[in-house]
């Protein structure tokens, strides 16, 4: 007896089948087993490569009244003489009348990694008798930058590699009363952590006990939740519950009680960074002794770029929103250099 004959469109499903790609190899969810090596995270290696080759910048403002070891604390943090005041030695600084900001660039390497670091400083910030809008040179710096950023942004040939001047976060110093924080601490906060990154120190926190220190660290954040501050790192922009677990040990931290000290000494047979007391010496990198090294990991080996993005994705993202609207009013000409209506808008 003949087996029933196989029509043809059958004939021609089942040499497809013969054909198919197995469905282990077929695109699917995220996590499906392959045959062989694929080398997808030689990826980290290109960009670790292309990184070490043209480097990256980090661009970091200091804000406190004078006498708050600003410098020193920036010097410690990247283990350089990266922040150096302008008077010379034996000569009397004189405060300044307004608030002038200094900004320093060096170039620091390490381990063939290259980063451009700009600090900027803010002399006569919070020194005056009468400090209203004190505020007001930092705000228009940074919105400069924003601004300078944006200009090589919507030129229709741009830079392949955008000159990034812009603030990607501000160290602002509370000076160790042990109190509540001044008004001028909560107003400069409130301004400017709508338009970058705010990191809140306790500036020479070995003035204060321990004691001293933790209520201290709680009043200030109850202060900052009174008044609806958000300082970095913020939760609304916390990715997953991992990143919300780390933050949040962090953000019970805030702000950290710091010491600076750029000078070595010896300490059982090692050379530590600190500082000389009469009851011994004050070990800036110690955890035992201050949260220096909270704040150094924070700035530098866990969030750094976080500072960046959230600086581009955000910040800069709210300042380049509003100014082209700004621009594209109908009865308004071109505001600074950006392109009125309709003008040049295919290149954003």
């Amino acid at each position: 007896m003949e087996p029933p004959a196989v029509p043809e469109q059958q004939e021609e499903e089942e040499e497809e089948e013969e054909g198919a790609v197995p469905l282990s190899m077929a695109p699917g969810p995220v996590g499906c087993q392959l045959f062989g090596y694929v080398g997808i995270e030689a990826v980290l290696d290109q960009m670790k490569i292309k990184t070490m080759k043209t480097g990256f910048e980090f661009n970091i403002m200091v804000v406190g009244q004078s006498g708050l070891g600003k410098s020193t604390m920036v010097n410690t943090l990247f283990k350089s003489k990266v922040s150096r005041k302008s008077s010379q030695p034996g000569h009397e600084e004189r405060i300044p009348k307004t608030v002038q900001l200094q900004s320093i660039t060096h170039i620091i390497q390490e381990k063939g990694v290259k980063m451009k670091l700009t600090v900027t400083d803010t002399p006569g910030f919070g020194d005056q008798i009468n400090n209203d809008n004190c505020w007001d040179p930092i705000i228009k710096y940074i919105n400069e930058q924003y601004e300078r950023y944006l200009r090589e942004e919507i030129l229709i040939t741009r830079k392949r590699k955008i000159p990034d001047t812009r603030v990607h976060g501000c160290v602002y110093f509370v000076p160790p009363t042990g109190h509540w924080l001044r008004p001028l601490d909560l107003e400069f906060m409130r301004r400017l952590s709508k338009i970058v990154n705010v990191v809140p120190v306790i500036a020479k926190a070995d003035t204060l006990t321990l004691e001293e220190r933790a209520e201290f660290k709680q009043r200030i954040q109850e202060d900052l939740r009174t008044h609806a501050i958000s300082v970095y790192p913020q939760e609304d922009f916390d990715q997953d519950p991992e990143d919300r677990a780390l933050n949040n040990r962090i953000r019970e931290k805030i702000p950290f009680a710091v010491v600076g000290a750029d000078q070595e000494h010896q300490v059982n047979g090692k050379r530590v960074l600190g500082r000389k007391t009469k009851w011994g010496i004050i070990e800036v990198e110690n955890p035992a002794h201050c949260e220096f090294p909270l704040l150094q990991d924070l700035l530098i080996r866990s969030h750094l770029q976080d500072l960046k993005d959230i600086t581009h994705n955000v910040h800069y993202e709210s300042y380049r929103v509003r100014r082209l609207n700004e621009s594209n009013r109908p009865g308004l000409g071109p505001l600074n250099g950006l392109p009125a209506k309709g003008e040049a808008s295919s290149h954003l």
